[in-house]
């Protein structure tokens, strides 16, 4: 597993992480976050009125859009949105602020050859879940971070970039919901796909190492919030 990539890298090894928290107007939290040169943005807003035919009587209604990436069909950013969206709902308490909207707005800030690029995707998440920290205004009860794992020549790389999408032969985003504590985690969403068979026992190992990576990004996000570091932060970490 710790063979050096193209890229020097090791095979367990992150890029820099970068994260800011973005001061965008007219919202209620924002946030940038970045897998190396792989970085999405996000804002918040809410709690807001909602529209008539969208308000919900027991809890808030959580809207996300993704604002499109360059020759993405619309179906495809809604179906991305909507995958977000599904992996964010465990670690927001939505039933304390009904009849309202919460909206979140993502966009990605680096060109990339796939719309479906699993890093991407990842740093969405993390985007969005810092944003939504931000705002302070949305109920929470855990704390979601994403990694995406690819595997090359039957073995298993963390966060690929770009340069490596080509290669692979298997790819997916690990999103955990994070309780109390690194330790305390749970996987809520994943897309892994794969172009030839892989097994049940891969699968586990993929989500042990991204389960390590993503309590890399969790503490990291934690001393962004408790004043360790701010604005545009860069970590290499290696799990393993």
């Amino acid at each position: 597993m710790n063979s050096a990539r193209l890229n020097g890298r090791q095979a367990t090894e992150l890029r820099p992480l970068k994260i800011n928290l973005d001061g965008l107007a007219r919202v209620d939290g924002s946030a940038r976050f970045g897998f190396g040169d792989t970085v999405a943005v996000a804002s918040v807003s809410g709690p807001i009125e909602v529209r008539l035919a969208a308000e919900n009587p027991s809890s808030s209604t959580f809207e996300v859009q993704l604002r499109p990436l360059s020759n993405v069909p619309t179906t495809q950013s809604k179906s991305l949105a909507a995958s977000i969206r599904a992996a964010l709902i465990p670690s927001l308490i939505l039933s304390q602020n009904p009849r309202t909207l919460i909206q979140l707005v993502i966009q990605a800030l680096s060109p990339t050859r796939s719309p479906s690029h699993d890093t991407l995707v990842a740093s969405m998440i993390n985007a969005s879940t810092i944003a939504l920290l931000n705002a302070g205004s949305i109920p929470m009860k855990g704390v979601v971070c994403a990694v995406s794992i690819g595997r090359r020549n039957s073995s298993l790389i963390v966060d690929p970039g770009d340069e490596e999408l080509a290669a692979l032969d298997a790819s997916g985003c690990f999103a955990f919901a994070f309780g109390n504590g690194a330790e305390d985690a749970r996987c809520v969403w994943t897309n892994w796909k794969s172009s030839v068979s892989f097994n049940e026992k891969e699968l586990a190992e993929c989500k042990r190492l991204a389960l390590i990576a993503a309590q890399s990004v969790w503490r990291r996000i934690g001393e962004v919030f408790e004043g360790e570091g701010s604005g545009d932060e860069e970590d290499e970490m290696e799990v393993s």
